[in-house]
């Protein structure tokens, strides 16, 4: 889930950069020592957004250096279990596909594509034995997210297709139109599905 979150550090802004703007100065030492940081509880910092209050500097002895009280906003993502995610099939391989979800990648395991055996074609595609649905390179898909794994260096997901409501776009097109369908439009569906009855030939009298 994405989240606006308002931080609160100190900051050293060194003597050389005294005559500079000091909110261009502390948002570029924000963003320094922000952007791209995991963190346990706040996940991947994405950007400092803005610098929202500058405190006083103060001096330390033997420190030329202003240290300032700051309050700063950061975009952030960090997943939930359960979560529901949208991106976009970046790889396709034999053990599953690889999604881009905006700033991170996760994985959907073959068994977790849909209530089907999936196989890869070698064209970076997956594709169901009995469905026959493909699914492949550049598709768009809803996911729901099952299994994170998050440490100060990467962030891992593992996702699953296998509800309704869920998988590659035109699959969900499809399901929505069959939700939506009236009785009348089903049982015109259906006749023209059953197959109709052999003509009889008559036997000719001798």
């Amino acid at each position: 889930m994405y989240k606006l979150i308002k931080i609160q550090d100190t900051v050293r802004v060194d003597p050389s950069r005294f005559g500079e703007s000091l909110e261009d100065v502390v948002l570029e030492i924000c963003r320094d020592n922000y952007e791209g940081i995991i963190n346990p509880d706040l996940g991947l910092i994405i950007a400092v957004t803005g610098i929202e209050d500058i405190g006083v500097g103060k001096l330390i002895p033997g420190d030329g250096a202003a240290y300032h009280d700051i309050i700063f906003n950061i975009l952030s993502y960090k997943p939930e279990d359960h979560e529901i995610v949208e991106g976009e099939v970046v790889e396709a391989t034999d053990f599953g596909l690889f999604v881009r979800l905006g700033c991170i990648d996760a994985l959907i395991h073959v068994s977790q594509v849909y209530d089907d055996f999936f196989s890869y074609d070698g064209k970076h595609a997956l594709q169901g034995r009995e469905s026959n649905k493909m699914i492949r390179v550049g598709d768009k898909i809803r996911a729901r997210v099952i299994a994170i794994s998050l440490t100060k260096n990467a962030i891992r997901m593992g996702l699953s297709m296998r509800q309704p409501g869920l998988g590659a776009k035109t699959w969900i097109e499809d399901w929505v139109k069959e939700l939506s369908a009236s009785p009348e439009e089903e049982a015109a569906a259906a006749e023209v599905e059953k197959p109709k009855p052999k003509k009889r030939r008559k036997k000719r009298r001798r």
